[in-house]
């Protein structure tokens, strides 16, 4: 160190094992401040200048850009946001090379006549794949005006969350599931001719009501679906029906579970989603998680065999 107890660029540089090329870009960049300038206007370095240098080399290993490299020299608590940002982003460069990995394997493991079908397919679904067009679509199935809170709800319970590690089979249904949203509801593009009739304000419901009620008799259900038992009547279906009736403003009879029998029977249904979902989320082994839509099959075919049993 000269009698100034500053050093030159080139002494920096050999101190810290590096380019004079790279202390000039850091310097150049602002993030490695000079203590002063020579007569002849070199840059002039004091010894605080080695330890910084050292920090931003370090941070550089770690592959942090040099704007965060910045934020984490400006302040010292910035190191835990930059680094909590960098984990995000290698999760989703993880995530992604996953599902191409999986995407790979099921056209390699396919016959020539099924690839051309299955490259279309993951094709139109981006990496890593979003639920994006999932949402989307109960969005646009859900009927207007509903309030916030409600629609959300529903979105959270219909829309699956992906496998972090999928099998080829599971992006494959993933694509599937996607192609089936993203396509316009066969042979007509007026949303009111495939909503269900509760989705319909000349019909007499109120929607908001309804969906409410309904999710808590899905969880009613959901134990009944795990262990795999015939629908029959109980809690959950009476708790199905209130729903409706609550939504319609009437009470809950036998002449009203008929004609709810009847109604539900003539409703548009979208059975591909669900049974996409339940491919989608099964687990390896043992019976799959109930989705809302088994759920409600499984209600209506109590109702159904209630309604019948009456009758008879």
């Amino acid at each position: 160190m000269s009698p100034d107890g500053m050093w030159s660029i080139g002494e920096l540089a050999e101190h810290a094992g590096v380019t004079v090329k790279t202390v000039r870009f850091y310097s150049d960049r602002g993030l490695l401040p000079e203590a002063a300038r020579s007569a002849g206007g070199h840059r002039r370095y004091g010894p605080e200048a080695l330890d910084r240098l050292r920090l931003i080399r370090s941070l550089r290993t770690l592959d942090l850009p040099v704007p965060d490299v910045g934020r984490v020299l400006d302040r010292e608590d910035a190191l835990e946001d930059v680094i909590a940002g960098q984990l995000r982003d290698i999760g989703s460069q993880l995530a992604a090379l996953r599902w191409r990995e999986a995407a790979l394997q099921l056209l390699r493991d396919c016959g020539p006549e099924e690839r051309a079908e299955r490259l279309r397919l993951i094709g139109a679904v981006s990496t890593p794949p979003s639920t994006a067009a999932l949402a989307r679509f109960w969005r646009r199935w859900l009927p207007p005006r509903m309030p916030a809170r409600v629609v959300a709800a529903v979105v959270e319970r219909a829309v699956p969350q992906l496998p972090e590690n999928p099998t080829p089979a599971q992006v494959l249904t993933f694509a599937r599931l996607h192609a089936f949203v993203s396509a316009p509801c066969p042979g007509t593009t007026d949303t009111a001719h495939w909503q269900p009739a509760a989705h319909r304000s000349d019909e007499g419901y109120r929607p908001a009501v309804l969906y409410e009620g309904l999710a808590e008799a899905y969880e009613l259900a959901s134990p009944h679906l795990r262990a795999r038992r015939a629908p029959y009547e109980g809690e959950a279906l009476d708790c199905f029906v209130a729903a409706y009736a609550r939504s319609r403003g009437t009470r809950d009879t036998p002449a009203f579970r008929r004609e709810l029998s009847g109604v539900l029977a003539a409703d548009p249904r979208i059975d591909r989603y669900w049974h996409l979902v339940a491919e989608l989320t099964s687990p390896p082994s043992g019976p799959p998680e109930p989705t809302p839509g088994a759920a409600h099959d499984w209600l209506l075919a109590a109702l159904d065999t209630q309604v019948a049993g009456t009758a008879a």
